[in-house]
């Protein structure tokens, strides 16, 4: 086709809207027949650009009136266009179906497009003299001619389609067309359900007649389209149901052929189609359910092959039955421009009528898309709002539970959970007498359609399908949320929100109970997994927008510890659950670091309140403890430990108690070593076990060493009550010795809480010792002063009352006579001179420690605290001057750096403390090791700023001292700079 046909086309098409209907509307049409002479195949450019000039034009026609032929015009050409070569791909026929397809079903119904033209035909005012007859014929063209346009725009329409079709014979063509129809059979609009409907009748009848071959053998659209027009049969409409069930009989038809032409059996169209017509029987407008009935029982249900009708079920397969049951849910969709109550009411019915149908006759054929079922309920059910509707949604999830309860348990677990944004408040405090409904917690962790499902499944079960049930979910909770390629799996959190939700069925709570210990060994170890872990299909609500308040973060683990609590609540543990409300035992267990304390303190509170269920925990945790993983071991262990606590204890074998605890304490795992000291604290109660576990103390104590510092609080104070008063005389000395080593690096800990107890924990053991005193305790406590003096000036009021006890407590086993400031908490900046007793007081008194001394100041200067840094500033500044005869030139070179350093200190105090330091410690030295006693003529250097680096002049006893002459110059040239 040459350039000038092209443009005459385009631009004729688009003279036409702009012309009378009278006048030019044959251009068009004129143009179609030269396109169809012109044999000249189409440049791939040309005949896309005109088909988007053709659409752009059909889409600027109003939607709600057909006042000229643009639209039929403009899709005669496309039709023409389909051809020729080359062909659209997918993507585009697509495109071009959904927008004519839109564009001609969208119009008004006839009626009320013949009555807007009416109206407009009445007002117009003939000239004067004109009489009524010329009057009277407008207003019947006008009644004539909307209706006749209108239908000859939908068989254009459907021209196109056939058109398209054969352009792409194909099962994937085929369904693309489907595809674009199937939204309209289900509208809220008759016209646009008769349309819809009329048009896919119309594509069945051009395939039965001239394409039939090219019907693939249960193709992948035929569930799909086969249910909504079973749906239609049912429609209010009468006229619409028999066209639907005209398109049932040729959709029939064709596949009979097709299985004959496969037998090679030759057969007469006709006659097949009148003996399809005759099975299927009339249409009944009194009941159009009952036509619902028998189509889908004929299919079922059919006669011998002698009797002229097929077995048209073996054309339905898994795939075809899924696709029936999603045609149904389809009918139940709400729409703003829904029919009335009646209709609705009517379609609704149809809907049960099939999906209970279809169930019943097809169900042992579902089993394999069991998944998508309940995937595609899930989906449809947030589009349905009407309470009727949506428990006829819900229907195949109880009748498919009836015959294959393992499958659509497992298909509700893969279910997406998104957070109900309406419910996410009101679980926080869950206290007797503030309690909130059960079915209201449930819908916390699922949202409305996912809980919806779950209670369906298990209202419509006897108490045996229950214990199923409950066993599927207590499987799907003892597995990992994460698969072994390393992704999230959402099957446990789904499992344990199907639990929250059968807990709201009172009925089933007897089976619950039966397995309740595994449920909550397996919900407190899934707390464990989810803590830090991000979840797929999991969607936080956005913000409300009216509120304009922002929603809470969505945490998986705060989902799960929410189902312990119901699962408590629902077995009669409120006083436990009000426990850990109070002591903050939910949030420790929501966290890595503190988990096992969260599972210890519930654990602790069962055996405070005499839960009943404790005896078949205790004996289901004795095998869990060699099981599993890190956290599957850890969550088991800190329950386990607890327990120990029981007198029921004393029948488990030694191997089982005092055994595991001892292994516990060589464990890789810090919280193992841990919760194995907690074990035996507890076992050592026990008169009986009280030598053994004693005999294991200089182990517990030394499987402390390295560890996080809280983990080290937690376990000390747990072996005070090892140390009881009667035995302090058999205890050895080197143990309290070793747990003292394990406690002093943690005074420096970020975290004021383990500072404050690792420091209170000190001076309590240091208060058990007794003398003599030995040479490991001297060193160990005199390596204690500038640690517990520094931290006494960081400025905390709690820490520094510690500190001040703990030194006291160890002046007074060492007999030390400190200065009396020493155990002041006033800050040091204008208490210079007292900084420089205590520090002539630790070299005089214990000068072989000096150099400790020294270090642990510097170490202290490090430290990301301010104040801890200044007040070790200032300490050295005092320190160095007493050191002067026994410093050697790397300390002062370590010195000079640590102090440089901290001049550039990002805290102003920090530096300017410094620079004064290294001014003092450069005028002490001076002045006390390298100036001769009366020799006047030498000026002081803190006051003229001079400095000589030469040595040649001193006297020749200072002349062996002449490396720190010379660092001490290359320091002070260091602070010129």
């Amino acid at each position: 086709m040459n350039a000038g046909a092209f443009d005459e086309v385009t631009s004729c098409l688009v003279k036409v809207s702009e012309k009378t209907e009278g006048g030019n509307n044959m251009a068009l049409v004129e143009n179609v027949a030269t396109l169809q002479k012109s044999q000249d195949l189409l440049e791939a450019g040309e005949k896309k650009t005109m088909i988007k000039k053709i659409m752009r034009q059909i889409q600027e026609e109003p939607l709600d009136s057909l006042s000229s032929s643009v639209r039929k015009q403009a899709m005669e050409i496309l039709t023409q266009l389909s051809h020729t070569q080359p062909t659209l791909d997918m993507r585009e026929r697509s495109e071009l179906m959904n927008m004519c397809v839109q564009s001609v079903f969208s119009l008004p119904s006839v009626q009320a497009m013949q009555e807007k033209d009416e109206a407009k035909a009445e007002t117009i005012q003939g000239p004067p003299g004109a009489d009524v007859y010329s009057r009277g014929a407008l207003v019947a063209w006008s009644s004539s001619c909307p209706q006749t346009l209108y239908h000859q725009t939908l068989e254009a329409l459907q021209t196109l389609l056939k058109a398209l079709f054969i352009e792409d014979p194909t099962a994937a063509g085929l369904k693309s067309i489907l595809e674009a129809l199937g939204p309209w059979m289900n509208s809220g609009k008759a016209q646009e359900r008769a349309r819809a409907v009329n048009s896919n009748v119309s594509m069945l009848n051009h395939m039965l007649l001239t394409l039939p071959s090219f019907m693939p053998l249960g193709f992948p659209a035929l569930g799909l389209l086969l249910g909504r027009l079973i749906l239609r049969i049912g429609d209010p409409d009468e006229e619409i149901g028999r066209e639907a069930l005209d398109g049932i009989i040729i959709l029939y038809t064709m596949l009979e052929l097709q299985k004959r032409a496969r037998d090679k059996e030759e057969t007469n169209k006709k006659e097949l189609y009148e003996n399809n017509k005759h099975f299927l029987g009339p249409y009944n407008p009194v009941s159009p359910c009952q036509n619902i009935l028998r189509v889908i029982a004929v299919t079922a249900l059919c006669p011998s092959r002698s009797g002229g009708w097929g077995e048209f079920g073996d054309f339905l397969g898994p795939q075809q039955i899924k696709d029936l049951l999603l045609a149904a849910l389809e009918g139940l969709k709400g729409s703003s421009e829904a029919p009335g109550k009646d209709s609705r009411e009517v379609m609704q019915l149809a809907s049960e009528v099939m999906l209970s149908l279809v169930l019943e006759w097809y169900r042992h054929r579902a089993p394999e898309v069991i998944p998508e079922i309940m995937q595609g309920i899930y989906t449809q059910l947030s589009h349905i709002q009407e309470p009727r509707a949506r428990q006829v949604a819900l229907l195949p999830v109880s009748l498919l539970a009836s015959s294959f309860m393992t499958e659509v348990v497992v298909a509700l677990l893969m279910c997406p959970l998104p957070l109900n944004r309406g419910m996410s408040t009101g679980l926080e405090d869950i206290r007797p007498g503030r309690i909130v409904t059960l079915q209201f917690i449930s819908c916390v962790i699922l949202d409305c359609n996912g809980a919806e499902m779950w209670r369906q499944l298990m209202l419509c079960k006897p108490s045996c399908d229950v214990r199923d049930l409950l066993d599927l979910l207590l499987g799907s909770l003892k597995e990992k949320p994460v698969t072994k390629e390393g992704r999230a799996s959402i099957v446990p959190l789904a499992a344990a929100s199907g639990l929250c939700e059968l807990l709201s069925v009172n009925s089933c709570m007897g089976r619950v109970r039966r397995i309740y210990p595994q449920l909550l060994l397996a919900l407190l170890i899934q707390v464990h997994y989810h803590i830090g872990l991000n979840l797929p299909g999991c969607v936080a609500p956005p913000k409300d927008t009216k509120k304009g308040a922002q929603p809470s973060l969505f945490v998986p683990v705060r989902w799960v510890v929410r189902v312990v609590k119901t699962l408590l609540l629902r077995m009669g543990c409120s006083c436990e659950t009000t426990f850990l409300e109070d002591q903050g035992g939910w949030e420790l267990m929501e966290k890595a670091e503190s988990h096992h304390r969260g599972v210890a303190l519930l654990a602790r509170a069962m055996v405070q309140y005499s839960c009943q269920e404790l005896c078949r925990i205790l004996y289901l945790l004795i095998p869990l403890l060699e099981r599993g993983d890190e956290k599957h071991k850890i969550t088991a262990t800190a329950f386990f430990v607890e327990l120990l606590q029981m007198e029921q204890v004393r029948r488990i074998p030694e191997e089982y108690s005092l055994g595991r605890m001892a292994e516990g304490l060589i464990h890789h795992d810090p919280i193992m070593k841990v919760l194995s000291i907690r074990g035996l604290v507890i076992l050592a109660r026990r008169t009986e076990k009280t030598a053994k576990v004693k005999a294991l103390l200089p182990s517990m104590v030394k499987g402390l060493k390295n560890m996080d510092g809280m983990l080290v609080v937690e376990a000390v104070h747990n072996l005070k009550a090892v140390f009881k008063e009667r035995d302090r005389k058999l205890m050895d000395s080197a143990v309290y010795v070793e747990m003292l080593q394990i406690l002093l690096p943690h005074f420096s800990d970020a975290r004021e809480d383990v500072r404050s107890s690792c420091i209170n924990l000190y001076g309590k053991v240091v208060q058990k010792l007794r003398a003599p005193r030995t040479q490991a305790m001297e060193e160990q406590l005199v390596s204690t002063l500038v640690p517990l003096l520094l931290t006494m000036q960081e400025g905390n009021a709690k820490v520094s009352q510690k500190c001040v006890k703990t030194l006291l407590r160890c002046s007074y086993f060492m007999a030390w006579e400190l200065p009396k400031r020493a155990y002041s908490r006033k800050p040091w900046d204008s208490q210079q001179q007292t900084v420089a007793k205590i520090c002539k007081c630790l070299v005089n008194t214990h000068r072989d420690s000096a150099f400790i001394f020294l270090s642990q100041s510097l170490e202290y200067a490090k430290n990301s605290r301010a104040s801890l840094r200044k007040c070790s500033v200032m300490f050295i500044g005092s320190l160095v001057p007493c050191m002067e005869s026994i410093m050697t030139e790397d300390r002062l070179n370590e010195v000079k750096a640590a102090l440089e350093n901290l001049r550039h200190d990002p805290e102003a105090s920090v530096c300017i403390c410094a620079a004064q330091v290294q001014d003092h410690i450069l005028a002490s030295c001076w002045q006390n090791s390298w100036l001769p006693h009366g020799d006047s003529w030498v000026c002081y250097p803190a006051t003229t700023h001079r400095w000589s680096p030469s040595c040649e002049n001193l006297p020749t006893s200072h002349q062996r001292r002449s490396w720190i002459m010379q660092a001490l110059g290359s320091w002070k040239m260091s602070l010129k700079q």
